[in-house]
């Protein structure tokens, strides 16, 4: 898709699973009814990355075509991390500033304070960070699935929801407190399926695993797993809302992470 679709808005859709990843597709399809969609990811299973740069990223980018659905599509594979896949799709790959930017579909829910190491989420920040209205969107999935391109995973309401969202971030000016919007959908969902607004939960819905190695001279990445404790969850969190109530999660977020405090009572506490 090359040529440029008057009276359309333009989408810039990255993720953080790669270019070849299903999830990715089946945003592209649905966003594709609603805008003209640019694709431009990491070129790499990019997962767990946040909103980082790396210094050792090339920056190589490779323009190919993809067969989706039966349609051919012109992508750009980005030899980098998710937020670099943004900058890259807006300083150099789309002509114009685009209209919205969507990072997703995610193999697996991102919610609770483990959103910065999210690379779909910090694909979304970054382009939050320049002023591009911005949604991010993960499916529930257990983790086996997290780091795979599992065709055993249904990504259609998933991808219906991130239509739906799109076109309304489209339609509707931000409020000036929120930079962007965070999605989660429970895997059994339907386009039926009810939404809610609720905040981050507090709790680190991951938990890390320390490596089982007996030297150091092993390899040893940490890995982690799900926590299964959601008794202390409030019912307005993305967790509660997600896997208790079943409903599709929306989380307004913003790039300022100054702390809810009188400055200056936090003043006089560090100066006692």
């Amino acid at each position: 898709m090359d040529s440029m679709k008057k009276n359309k808005p333009h989408i810039l859709l990255t993720n953080d699973d790669g270019i070849r990843s299903p999830g990715l597709w089946a945003a592209a399809s649905e966003l594709s009814k609603i805008g003209f969609v640019t694709v431009a990811a990491p070129r790499e299973q990019s997962s767990a990355m946040g909103r980082s740069l790396p210094s050792t990223s090339d920056g190589i980018i490779h323009k190919e075509l993809i067969q989706v659905n039966g349609q051919e599509w012109s992508v750009y594979a980005v030899g980098g991390s998710p937020a670099q896949a943004v900058l890259h799709g807006v300083l150099e790959i789309v002509p114009h500033r685009p209209d919205l930017v969507v990072s997703g579909i995610n193999y697996g829910e991102n919610v609770g304070t483990g959103i910065t190491i999210s690379g779909t989420v910090g694909a979304a920040m970054e382009a939050a960070a320049m002023n591009i209205p911005a949604l991010a969107v993960s499916l529930e999935t257990d983790t086996q699935y997290h780091l795979s391109h599992s065709e055993d995973i249904d990504f259609s309401t998933a991808a219906y929801f991130t239509a739906f969202f799109a076109k309304l971030l489209l339609e509707k000016k931000f409020p000036q407190e929120v930079d962007l919007i965070k999605v989660e959908v429970p895997s059994l969902a339907t386009p039926a399926t009810e939404w809610q607004v609720g905040k981050l939960s507090p709790s680190r819905y991951y938990e890390p695993v320390a490596p089982r190695r007996k030297s150091w001279e092993e390899p040893g990445p940490i890995i982690y797993e799900q926590s299964g404790d959601l008794a202390q969850e409030a019912e307005d969190t993305d967790v509660y809302i997600l896997r208790i109530k079943k409903k599709v999660a929306v989380t307004p977020l913003n790039l300022d992470m100054t702390a809810r405090v009188k400055f200056a009572d936090f003043d006089k506490f560090l100066r006692q």
